[in-house]
């Protein structure tokens, strides 16, 4: 009879020295103010000083997407002049608040 060999299931560190070239990588980032829903007949009559309600509260954290996928949530802040944002949480690939 074939001897049972015990496999040892600790998760070991992953060397990455092998893929540091990934942090050079770009992504594109894109800050939500909000969303909404509108019926052809309003976006067709759309002109200069439209205003579009959002269904966010203005009180409410604006979302930072990465290729449209949720990855963290915060708040709109001025840098020399542009906007910027102040992350306030990350969300987890699971969609878990982390900080």
């Amino acid at each position: 009879m074939a001897e049972k060999k015990e496999v040892d299931t600790t998760p070991k560190p992953i060397d990455t020295s092998k893929i540091d070239f990934i942090h050079d990588v770009t992504l594109g980032v894109a800050v939500e103010l909000g969303r909404t829903d509108l019926s052809i007949d309003r976006l067709a009559k759309l002109k200069k000083g439209s205003v579009i309600e959002m269904e966010k509260l203005s009180e409410e954290p604006l979302d930072v997407r990465v290729n449209g996928r949720l990855v963290a949530r915060g708040e709109a802040v001025i840098v020399n002049e542009m906007f910027g944002i102040r992350v306030t949480q990350v969300i987890s690939p699971e969609g878990d608040e982390v900080i």
